[in-house]
């Protein structure tokens, strides 16, 4: 796994049994002296699935005209990416309208005018492998797609790399929890208690907005993936072992 860097934020708690101490102050828990630390790793990997959103908008004087076009040219597009090597079930329409035009004269302040028709198709692509996602644009584009929406990468299967943040998260917080220890003049304990929560699904997106009319001349633009981070916390309890006096 590439690039993979650790980070960690810990929250150190110490506190101490009652031990028969009177006077007026708040009483401390009671049990044994404990050290609680909350702690957190993280890892960085390179994504490996991509999704995409493109659409097709068109114009025309009735709906049916306009929704006849819209499909022609989204059926082209949809061919075109199909020929990239992207599987069926991996494009879905995920929007699609059908919108009037309408024209309003403030002046004469009639009733507003109907003079055409906007019919919108979007179609979500999820691509397994991130180094299509310039070609599938590209034939999207070209195919008569003009409306790029967005795009975003995840990870597919992220359990590996969650785990390994998860155990840099316990090796942070035991680092700190004996730093705390014996910066209080004592030693660390046997473990009391881990709790872990829940780890960050790692997600990017970008929003790659063209616009109508436009899109079809341009080139896709350049698409890299980066890296993501996957975190995960963990809150833990140690017995404090008080040093011996002197």
């Amino acid at each position: 796994m590439s690039a993979i860097r650790k980070t960690a934020v810990a929250t150190v708690a110490l506190w101490f049994g009652l031990g028969g101490t009177g006077g007026t102050q708040e009483p401390a828990r009671e049990g044994p002296p404990q050290i609680t630390i909350s702690g957190r790793g993280e890892v960085r990997v390179v994504p490996d699935l991509a999704t995409v959103m493109v659409g097709v908008q068109t114009r025309a004087l009735t709906a049916a005209a306009a929704t006849a076009e819209n499909s022609r040219k989204q059926k082209a597009v949809i061919d075109a990416i199909r020929a990239k090597g992207v599987a069926e079930a991996q494009i879905a329409t995920s929007s699609f309208s059908v919108q009037p035009e309408t024209q309003y004269d403030p002046q004469r302040q009639t009733p507003p005018k109907t003079t055409g028709y906007r019919v919108s198709n979007t179609v979500t692509v999820e691509l397994r492998k991130v180094e299509l996602v310039g070609p599938v644009l590209d034939a999207a584009l070209s195919a008569g797609a003009n409306q790029v929406h967005s795009l975003s990468y995840s990870v597919a299967s992220p359990d590996s790399a969650r785990r390994v943040a998860l155990g840099r998260a316990v090796g942070r917080a035991r680092a700190d929890a004996e730093a705390a220890a014996a910066a209080a003049g004592g030693s660390l304990g046997s473990l009391i208690e881990i709790v872990a929560s829940d780890y960050q699904v790692p997600f990017y997106a970008t929003r790659m907005v063209a616009a109508a009319g436009m899109a079809r001349e341009a080139a896709a633009p350049p698409a890299e993936p980066g890296s993501l981070a996957i975190t995960a916390s963990v809150t833990a309890r140690w017995r404090f072992v008080p040093g011996q006096p002197r």
